[in-house]
């Protein structure tokens, strides 16, 4: 059954779907003052994992001759998982999300259909162009408001706070895509250090978000922790850049897109100011780590 059932968690990325729910966590305590109520909020977490999810699997189905040639391992091209099959998987997880999110609300489900149009331009059309790495951005950022939605109407998505801290981790994983365009061979220096610049820009977009959040004291703690995740990735961006092999980039890449989780809990713990709910999205690590020993994350 093990055996049967890994090609298709395999093709989803099922690890890397833990950064999208931390970005809901985010995105909800920047509209609510607790993950209450519970039922709107459970529903954005299924929504952004279907439509993550989803997005993977189609990822897959668009770059299965690529990944012929370059990862011939991975489930489509190596048979284990049929096309037909993936493409059915994909369009189960995608239209289970955009269901979920119309269950909360239409600003929910408005901003949902935003982030599958965004899912498909990015797979489909634009990942090889130099707009990839601004539509991938651009789907972060739709998650992070997907989270801030279970509100009013739609324009109360499109407000500050939410805004601010869905642009600076939108930016921060454009640059990650950057940095990852060529991860499968020897990258470029030049992109690399593109890529870092980037994602140092979304590193200071947030931590302007902690110093100028109305009405809440900044919160040393916070600001300190999200200076020791910048420090960390760096050293990890560096060493990849001087060593421009693939097994040091996708390295550094598994440890940003970990990392993104603990950037939502320090946000988490600047904007609620509880260790309760900062530890829960600290705990979305763990399956996440555990899941990576099986499967890739890239």
């Amino acid at each position: 059954m093990t055996r049967k059932l890994l090609p298709y968690l395999q093709l989803c990325r099922l690890p890397a779907v833990f950064s999208a729910l931390a970005d809901i966590c985010t995105g909800y305590l920047l509209t609510h003052v607790a993950f209450e109520p519970v039922v709107p909020f459970a529903l954005l977490l299924v929504a952004s994992s279907g439509l993550y999810l989803g997005g993977m699997v189609f990822n897959d189905v668009f770059d299965r001759e690529i990944d012929g040639r370059e990862r011939p391992g991975r489930p489509i091209p190596s048979g284990r998982v049929p096309l037909q099959t993936a493409i059915r998987l994909g369009t189960i997880l995608m239209v289970a999300g955009v269901a979920a999110a119309a269950f909360v609300g239409v600003p929910s489900l408005l901003v949902a259909l935003l982030l599958v149009v965004s899912i498909f331009a990015y797979d489909g059309l634009l990942k090889g162009t130099p707009l990839g790495p601004v539509v991938m951005g651009s789907c972060r950022f739709l998650n992070v408001l997907l989270g801030a939605s279970a509100v009013g109407s739609f324009a109360e998505v499109w407000q500050l706070p939410q805004l601010h801290v869905a642009a600076g981790l939108g930016v921060y994983i454009m640059g990650v895509t950057i940095f990852a365009r060529q991860e499968a061979e020897i990258s470029q220096a030049w992109r690399l250090a593109y890529g870092i610049g980037v994602i140092n820009l979304g590193f200071a977009m947030l931590v302007a978000f902690m110093l100028n959040l109305e009405g809440r004291q900044t919160d040393q703690t916070a600001i300190l922790a999200l200076g020791v995740i910048a420090i960390t990735i760096n050293r990890r961006l560096f060493t990849a850049l001087f060593e421009r092999t693939p097994a040091r980039v996708q390295s550094a890449v598994k440890t940003m897109l970990l990392s993104h989780v603990m950037l939502n809990a320090a946000l988490i713990l600047h904007v609620s100011g509880s260790p309760v709910y900062t530890f829960a999205v600290i705990g979305l690590l763990v399956p996440a780590f555990l899941l990576g020993r099986w499967m890739a994350i890239t």
